[in-house]
């Protein structure tokens, strides 16, 4: 009788073992065997395990969503600075091309008309010039204060220096060519002479 039993149980052994056999390899069922002893050493039914697993793969997909996000915020951030940054100087490239002609309007005007001729071409330079400088200012460019002011290397470029009483030490004197700005951004700086 007992040995009947035995047999019994050897078959049904042998059966549940072929049935595992044809679901995978015999690596994975020693895996899946030592997963179960895990969980039944700790206490855990193999449902509370795929639960704990599955927990587990929810948190670290949730992680990587949030990188994700927080990478698409930043991106959509730096789009952003971009574009404010070329809308607020989208006129840096035409003023600079337009800085030499202004110079060369400014030294016309300097000339001292010897005729009614020569003055009245100067007061129609003058009106040209009053429009181009006012087109410039509603862009938002701006000329670079100089004579008086202390001598700032960021506004200023330095070509000379010299001693005059007038003036207090570090302090620009003189004005070679004027320096402009386009909001807060210097567009070219003011060719100056500064006092020692």
């Amino acid at each position: 009788m007992a040995e009947e039993t035995n047999n019994k149980v050897d078959q049904e052994l042998n059966g549940q073992q072929e049935e595992r056999t044809s679901e995978g390899t015999e690596e994975e069922i020693f895996a899946e065997s030592l997963e179960g002893q895990e969980g039944e050493e700790k206490g855990q039914s193999p449902e509370e395990t795929q639960i704990i697993e599955l927990q587990s793969k929810l948190d670290e997909s949730e992680s990587r969503y949030l990188r994700l996000r927080a990478d698409f915020d930043n991106f959509r951030r730096r789009v952003n600075l971009d574009r404010e940054a070329n809308e607020k100087y989208k006129a840096q490239s035409i003023v600079t091309e337009l800085l030499p002609a202004i110079d060369n309007f400014e030294r016309a005007l300097n000339v001292e008309p010897d005729n009614e001729q020569t003055k009245s071409l100067l007061q129609g330079m003058e009106m040209v010039y009053r429009s181009l400088v006012e087109a410039l200012k509603k862009e938002g460019v701006e000329p670079i204060e100089t004579v008086g002011q202390e001598f700032d290397p960021h506004l200023h470029q330095a070509v000379m220096q010299g001693e005059d009483e007038n003036f207090g030490s570090n302090i620009v004197t003189e004005e070679f060519q004027k320096g402009y700005k386009l909001k807060d951004r210097i567009i070219r700086p003011s060719m100056v002479k500064v006092n020692q």
